[in-house]
């Protein structure tokens, strides 16, 4: 296949990851989409110059996979989107507490160390890469209820600072996104709730919810040469909510409706 450039995603199946699928192949990117679910992938492979790949991001098998897919596929790997992850946990002395935070670190945390491991030798060959891992503003702070996942999520930070630095020499940047609320099939039912979708969206200084193509914009410019001076760095793309220090409410827009 005749592409410009090779990407792969994970958690490629909805939301943000599905929107950077589709942003990648708009741009004339081959794009591995990897996500463990099934469901999606048959959509996936609907879309030009994609490769749907079924596996677990916390399994070492599933992301030498992917490399040697994009590899076989395209003959080359350019960018890598860690994008799978999940949250939860509930209180800490609930009952499997601590088996939900061991699988919530697995995915988000282990998969990314994982993913960047697998990519590197790809990236060499290549003289350079860049990485994107999907980190969250709950990874920049505390949320209620979320400890493992904030936990998972803080870890990705600091993951591509480290990494950043130890690979820089190699031209292989690396970078993480903190998404603020963003409009997928997981979050409708809080954006539509009565009460608590009001409330959140009020804290938020733009007020409102991103739309996955807006995360996908930044992942991509983040692997883009538009950013080839930056590395070890996460970008909160949230609309100002992680700006904002929640003692006070932001200004409210015309008419205190959310735009």
């Amino acid at each position: 296949m005749s592409v410009s450039a090779v990407a792969v995603v994970t958690g490629a199946g909805s939301g943000i990851g599905l929107a950077a699928v589709r942003l990648y192949a708009e741009r004339g990117y081959g794009v591995v989409a990897v996500d463990v679910n099934p469901g999606g992938l048959a959509e996936l492979e609907k879309i030009g110059n994609v490769v749907a790949l079924r596996g677990d991001v916390a399994e070492e098998k599933t992301n030498e996979e992917f490399v040697s897919v994009a590899l076989e596929r395209f003959g080359r790997l350019d960018a890598v989107v860690l994008n799978a992850g999940f949250g939860g946990a509930g209180p800490l002395e609930s009952p499997g507490a601590i088996d939900r935070f061991d699988r919530i670190v697995a995915v988000n945390l282990r998969g990314v160390v994982l993913g960047v491991k697998a990519a590197l030798p790809a990236f060499r060959a290549a003289g350079g890469g860049a990485v994107v891992a999907t980190s969250s503003v709950s990874g920049l702070a505390g949320d209620p209820g979320t400890w493992a996942y904030n936990a998972a999520k803080a870890g990705v930070v600091n993951l591509v600072r480290g990494l950043a630095i130890d690979y820089a020499v190699e031209n292989i940047r690396i970078n993480a996104i903190a998404p603020g609320g963003t409009a997928t099939a997981l979050t409708q039912g809080v954006i539509a709730h009565p009460e608590l979708g009001p409330a959140v969206t009020r804290r938020i200084p733009l007020q409102r919810w991103a739309e996955p193509r807006e995360q996908a914009e930044a992942a991509f410019f983040l692997t883009s040469p538009a950013a080839s001076y930056i590395t070890g760095v996460t970008l909160p793309v949230d609309g100002g909510l992680s700006a904002n220090g929640g003692i006070l409410l932001p200004p409210a827009f015309p008419g205190d409706a959310p735009h």
